[in-house]
């Protein structure tokens, strides 16, 4: 695995669905700040191919295969919730604390361990933390600057 951010303002996302399943990823993506785009399992492989990601959760497992391999077609890196091997890319998980961001991945392998960790994390990393990394990027941002 290739552990990467994306900057939700420079991609196009697509968000596929039903039930419980889209409602976490949209409240993921909501998180992030991305503006994803609906898309529905009747697409056009046209208004799938304009996207860079989609994410899907909450479909039937045949449904969610087929769109999958229909965005792929058109170079769309796909996530599908709950199907590891129909993933182009895993979500991890996230403990956001202002701009700093920890993120724990087990590949899909272990969803119940990424969680355990990230409760971990929470409980280390609490919400002073958003303040603090403020602090340390002023800080940062004095050392570095040029003597005028």
């Amino acid at each position: 695995m290739l552990p990467i951010t994306i900057n939700p303002g420079m991609v196009r996302i697509g968000l596929a669905g039903a039930g419980d399943g889209l409602a976490r990823r949209a409240a993921l993506l909501a998180e992030s700040g991305a503006d994803a785009v609906s898309v529905a399992s009747e697409s056009s492989d046209a208004a799938l191919h304009c996207l860079s990601v989609l994410f899907i959760a909450g479909l039937a497992r045949p449904m969610a295969a087929e769109l999958a391999r229909r965005a792929r077609s058109g170079g769309v890196l796909v996530n599908v919730e709950d199907a590891p091997e129909l993933c182009d890319f895993h979500v991890p998980t996230v403990v956001r604390r202002g701009t700093l961001m920890l993120t724990v991945s087990t590949g899909g392998r272990s969803p119940g361990l990424a969680r355990r960790l990230r409760e971990w994390l929470q409980r280390r990393f609490g919400p002073e933390w958003s303040e603090h990394l403020e602090i340390l990027g002023a800080v940062a941002a004095i050392r570095v600057a040029p003597v005028t």
